[in-house]
């Protein structure tokens, strides 16, 4: 509860009491109705591709040019923008819940005006406050999700969340192909329901929305500590409810100080003055992911259709074996990130992605080039590209200090857009306009450059970041441990553990151990020969999707909690063990109270006991207690009396 508000400074426990909770029901509203925003930008982006070809054939009721799709194009990715610095800055000061209800009413009306679009300004404008509106979630969505999240299963809500973008992207090819067929609807109507569904399904996540509460980690920082205190009430008393049990203590209190907007001059300020070789590095991988990803994406219906004769119909099954290629790449690379490393895949995946499209232009400009062959060189290039647009979000959020990480990715991703998202679309539009297959193929040329720019900015201003703390990488800008010691005062945290009982102090060190041990024990076994080049997603990587930007506020307090949580999950197991002695999976489960733990963190705490040998499969398939032979010493001389 609150102690004190005075002065700007509030003590409670709300933090604490959120990450401690059970999955429920609660948390899977949260997931519907904030995360599945993503497959909104995914559907909106492949849409536009999708459809783009029609929009250009006579009879369509509209009637564009390829210039005037990718100048489109263009001023989507300018509101888009626009939006993440306006209603960042706007969420941070008048809450989540009222901006992410605004901004996706802003998407809904945008969207749908889209759809009755009969000329080309009009087009201009409705993108434009659409992308105002998905840029806008970005910052209100991310935000809150961190917030709401148990810090357990943060790292791998946002994966999954962030892979959702390619499931929209995936979901828009398909249900295009639907609209887009002549026989079931007119040349003039079916792209226009294409816009029209983005509209329904953002309406349904609005209704859902209505039931995700204030973020009460904002409300306790603006002074409203005593409204976060009831709604974290209601939370607990439904999630009790749910389990059918009391909930465990929560951990310590945290003190902060209630604090106003930090301006974007304040973090540009502290980029360039303290980080300045770190500020291009962002800058240039931001660029070249941007202004690539926008200028194909936006544009490859048109292409296929101008250049290679692919049906307008038939345009969107392309954009679904495009989409899951971006989503493979991150998902089969980014393990690589953390065993390999981030400088060497970083560099590789620019400079890789930048090969495959320098080919791609030279037999292109060769005419040599087949539909087919061209589709494989670009699916190839952007499988290796998103891993490395993933790879621009997961450095930004790395290498500056923590009070400035989440709106420096909003900082960097609006800057990089602006620059590489804009000019993208606006030169490919052009080019494809001119149907001039060289002049085409010298825009992949630039994109190429673009992304070589990236992989040697890597090269020389990189940071190893892999296995380290955040705190290690970048200092706090303020860092009271580190003033305290150099002080030569003790740290707070220090000053805490001295004043608790000998027993609890030795359970601590013991856990700590265990924690340490068992992370020394994984990297080990992920770095250990071939196996570091083995395919997966990897703990530190991020599925790339633009919604990215404002993710990853605190990954490294994150993590701890995610180490610790295991640890307890572990000893549970290994305890009901102890006391049941043989029982089936289903049964130890159950006994754990296994299914509140989240998903799939049931299967990896047993998984984890097995390695450490404190639970062991029988012949039979029942688990039974394992001899402890991984554990620490201290931990294998048994309970102490703790009295």
């Amino acid at each position: 509860m609150s102690t004190t508000a005075e002065l700007g400074v509030v003590t409670t426990k709300v933090p604490a009491r959120l990450d401690r909770l059970p999955w429920s029901r609660f948390h899977w509203r949260i997931v519907i109705g904030l995360g599945t925003v993503w497959i909104l930008d995914g559907l909106e982006v492949t849409i536009v591709g999708a459809v783009a070809a029609r929009m250009t054939e006579p009879g369509s009721g509209i009637n564009l040019t390829s210039a005037q799709i990718g100048t489109a194009a263009a001023i989507y990715v300018a509101g888009a923008c626009v939006g993440a610095l306006l209603f960042g800055r706007l969420t941070d000061r008048y809450g989540r819940k009222k901006l992410f209800m605004v901004t996706l009413g802003i998407y809904i009306l945008a969207t749908v005006a889209t759809a009755f679009a009969h000329d080309a300004w009009y087009l201009y404008l409705a993108r434009f406050v659409t992308g105002m509106g998905i840029g806008g979630e970005y910052a209100a969505i991310n935000s809150a999700i961190d917030e709401l999240i148990p810090a357990r299963n943060r790292g791998q809500v946002d994966l999954a969340i962030n892979g959702s973008y390619w499931v929209g992207s995936a979901l828009g090819s398909l249900v295009a192909v639907l609209l887009l067929n002549e026989s079931l609807l007119a040349a003039n109507l079916g792209w226009r329901l294409a816009f029209g569904l983005g509209g329904i399904l953002g309406l349904g996540i609005l209704l859902v929305r209505r039931h995700v509460p204030e973020s009460p980690r904002w409300l306790f920082i603006h002074g409203r500590e005593d409204e976060a205190e009831r709604i974290v009430d209601r939370i607990e008393a439904e999630v009790r409810q749910e389990i059918g049990r009391e909930l465990p203590e929560p951990g310590e209190a945290v003190t902060v100080r209630q604090r106003k907007v930090i301006p974007f001059r304040e973090i540009a300020g502290t980029a360039l003055r303290r980080y300045r070789r770190r500020a291009l590095l962002g800058l240039a991988l931001f660029v070249g992911q941007a202004f690539l990803y926008n200028a194909i994406v936006f544009d490859l219906g048109t292409i296929l259709n101008g250049f290679f004769d692919i049906g307008s119909g038939t345009v969107p099954y392309f954009m679904a074996l495009f989409a899951i290629a971006n989503f493979l790449g991150p998902l089969l690379l980014g393990r690589l990130f953390d065993t390999v490393g981030r400088k060497p895949m970083i560099a590789g995946t620019y400079f890789g992605s930048a090969v495959v499209a320098t080919l791609l232009a030279i037999l292109m400009i060769s005419g040599s080039l087949t539909a087919w062959w061209f589709f494989l060189l670009v699916s190839v290039t952007f499988f290796v590209a998103s891993a490395g647009a993933s790879s621009a979000y997961l450095t930004v959020s790395e290498v500056f200090p923590m009070e400035t990480r989440a709106l420096s990715i909003s900082l960097f991703f609006a800057i990089g857009t602006a620059v590489g998202g804009i000019t993208g679309p606006l030169l490919f539009g052009h080019l494809i306009q001119s149907g001039n297959a060289d002049l085409v193929a010298i825009g992949f040329l630039v994109g190429a450059a673009a992304m070589a720019l990236g992989g040697l900015a890597e090269v020389f201003f990189g940071v190893r970041a892999e296995q380290q703390s955040l705190e290690n990488i970048a200092r706090p800008l303020t860092a009271e441990e580190a003033d305290a010691a150099w002080r030569n005062e003790p740290a707070p945290q220090d000053v805490r553990d001295r004043s608790r009982p000998e027993h609890v102090r030795r359970a601590a060190e013991e856990r700590k151990q265990r924690i340490d041990d068992r992370t020394a024990r994984r990297r080990e076994r992920e770095s250990a020969g071939a196996r570091r080049y083995r395919p997966g997603t990897g703990p530190g990587s991020r599925m790339y999707s633009p919604g990215m930007a404002g993710t990853t506020g605190a990954a490294s307090r994150t993590s701890a909690m995610a180490d610790q949580s295991l640890d307890d999950e572990v000893e549970q197991i290994a305890h009901s063990l102890q006391e049941s002695g043989p029982t089936s999976r289903e049964q130890l489960e159950q006994s754990v109270g296994g299914r509140s733990w989240g998903p799939g963190r049931f299967r990896r705490a047993l998984r984890e006991s097995e390695r450490e040998h404190r639970a062991k499969v029988l012949a039979n398939g029942r688990y039974a207690p394992g001899d402890g032979s991984d554990r620490p010493p201290s931990a294998q001389e048994g309970p102490r009396d703790q009295r």
